[in-house]
């Protein structure tokens, strides 16, 4: 049995890296049955062609489906398109819910932008502890600090169509020559180049996973009161609420409405945006039943598909159990 790590999903074919060769491989139908979503980034056994276990993976991110990664670059445009903090704070948040360090990449420098940006961006998250550089894939400013957040890591980067994440690759690495395309000048908005995610070797040390562009980060799959969670700037006054589940809106003895002054609006804002969207998921969920039919069971700490009742052979037991009944109403 092989092992090695799945660096590109195309339709039904899963190509795997062992350090040495590639190999193509199909999926064995058990882990069909048992619904087991495979990520780029897995780890895989494979054998003649198939990949009969996942093994069990340290972190992931469900969309972009990636897993076993180090960080995420988050790749925002100063122009063309506009820097959109909010979309920002979707994507910071996101890291943060699934546990993965992030850094933050702003692009197009090379383009005129507003300047009191900059000092924006230092003091919002730049103060929450982020690396942040500037670059310009056209210009090639600012790789070589781009290159550094990258070092000995494997790296996911993350940001809308059209802010040059591709262009970014191949300023660090030409020979890639990934698709590029340039931003809709009616829309101000990219066009997806990058179809599929893809780990990529920039060098003997760095790796990155290539991403599909991406932008509807909602936050509907959590509770309200676990949004401020994923705001370092604000838990740290949500702690001295008079409720546990104050929600930072308007509850009475809030220490976050308290402390309102010494949180940037921008941040603020996004908060409230994400609890709307959870209160929404609440609302879906208050009335249906969580429970699930379990469609796998454990054997020797792996994890094997059921079969189903109807499909299953009765034992010999039940057969002569069966026989004598029937011999019984006979007589």
């Amino acid at each position: 049995m092989a092992e090695g790590q799945i660096y590109k999903i195309h339709s039904d074919f899963y190509y795997i890296d062992d350090g040495c060769t590639t190999t193509v491989c199909k999926v064995r139908e058990v882990l069909k049955k048992r619904k087991e979503k495979i990520y780029v980034g897995d780890f895989a056994e494979y054998n003649n062609g198939y990949i009969e276990e996942i093994i069990p993976r340290k972190n992931y991110i469900a969309r972009p489906s990636v897993a076993n990664i180090d960080q995420i670059i988050i790749v925002s445009a100063l122009k063309e398109p506009d820097l959109n903090l909010a979309q920002l704070d979707r994507y910071i948040a996101l890291a943060h819910y699934y546990n993965i360090p992030a850094q933050l990449c702003f692009n197009k420098s090379d383009l005129k932008w507003d300047r009191h940006l900059k000092e924006k961006i230092t003091k919002i998250y730049k103060t929450l502890g982020f690396d942040v550089v500037y670059t310009s894939a056209t210009e090639h400013s600012g790789i070589k600090a781009f290159e550094r957040l990258l070092k000995d890591k494997t790296s996911v980067l993350c940001g809308n169509s059209g802010v040059g994440k591709s262009s970014l690759i191949n300023a660090i690495n030409p020979e890639l020559n990934l698709r590029t395309k340039a931003v809709s000048e009616k829309l101000q908005r990219g066009t997806h180049t990058t179809r599929h995610c893809e780990i990529i070797k920039l060098n003997d040390t760095s790796r990155i996973v290539d991403t599909p562009g991406f932008s509807n980060v909602k936050f509907d799959f959590i509770m309200p009161a676990e949004v401020d969670l994923l705001f370092d700037d604000i838990k740290i006054y949500s702690d001295k609420c008079k409720y546990s589940n104050c929600l930072h809106i308007h509850e009475d003895g809030c220490n976050v409405l308290a402390n309102l002054d010494k949180i940037d609006p921008s941040r603020y804002e996004s908060y409230l945006a994400f609890v709307d969207e959870a209160n929404a998921y609440k609302e879906l969920v208050k009335y249906e039943g969580t429970k699930t039919e379990v469609l796998t069971k454990k054997i020797n700490n792996k994890h094997v598909a059921k079969i189903s009742g109807k499909k299953r052979q009765n034992s010999r037991r039940t057969l002569k159990q069966n026989l004598y009944k029937d011999i019984e109403e006979d007589e």
